[in-house]
């Protein structure tokens, strides 16, 4: 099932989510796969569940939407259910982010060049994973969503500046999207 998506201003999306119950695995099955759909239905390339209003620690993440710009995300999917970094390089990498909860805004962020997580799949099998590049900017920005944060707070000050009458246009609602939301 397609659920919306919670837009900037929502409280869900600054609360620090709880961690996942493995024993309700046909609930976190159910709760992935309403996540997938809905991740596909908004054309993203990831989503944390706090993002659809569950207060839960976890994330999918589909390089497939961002395979022609970086075509070594081709095939890569990954869900992580309660990840918790174990170790980040001290070498930073900026890109530009967006994120489908604060469409049509998009700013450089600075963050770690790569990560080690360990986790949940979907199959409550665990991993630890490194990963580097696109992947891990992917990642440590729906990691940032379980710990109730947003990538517009690590912009710089003066880029902040510039946008925070958007980020309450966002919160008002007054915004325009091609996918299911909920201000």
């Amino acid at each position: 099932m397609v659920l919306p998506i919670y837009l900037y201003g929502t409280g869900v999306l600054r609360e620090e989510a709880a961690e996942a119950d493995l024993s309700g695995r046909e609930y976190l099955s159910s709760l992935v796969n309403d996540m997938k759909e809905t991740l596909a239905a908004a054309d993203g390339c990831g989503l944390a569940a706090p993002q659809v209003g569950v207060s839960l620690r976890v994330i999918i993440v589909d390089g497939d939407v961002v395979s022609e710009t970086y075509d070594y995300l081709k095939g890569f999917r990954r869900t992580m259910i309660n990840p918790v970094v174990v170790e980040e390089s001290r070498e930073t990498k900026e890109y530009s982010e967006g994120c489908l909860s604060v469409p049509g805004i998009y700013a450089d962020v600075r963050r770690p060049a790569k990560i080690k997580v360990e986790y949940y799949d979907e199959n409550l099998e665990k991993h630890v994973e490194e990963f580097d590049k696109f992947a891990c900017r992917m990642i440590q920005h729906e990691l940032d969503h379980l710990d109730g944060h947003l990538f517009v707070d690590k912009v710089a000050p003066i880029r902040k500046k510039i946008i925070s009458k958007k980020l309450q246009g966002i919160a008002k609602g007054r915004v325009s999207t091609r996918y299911k939301t909920k201000s």
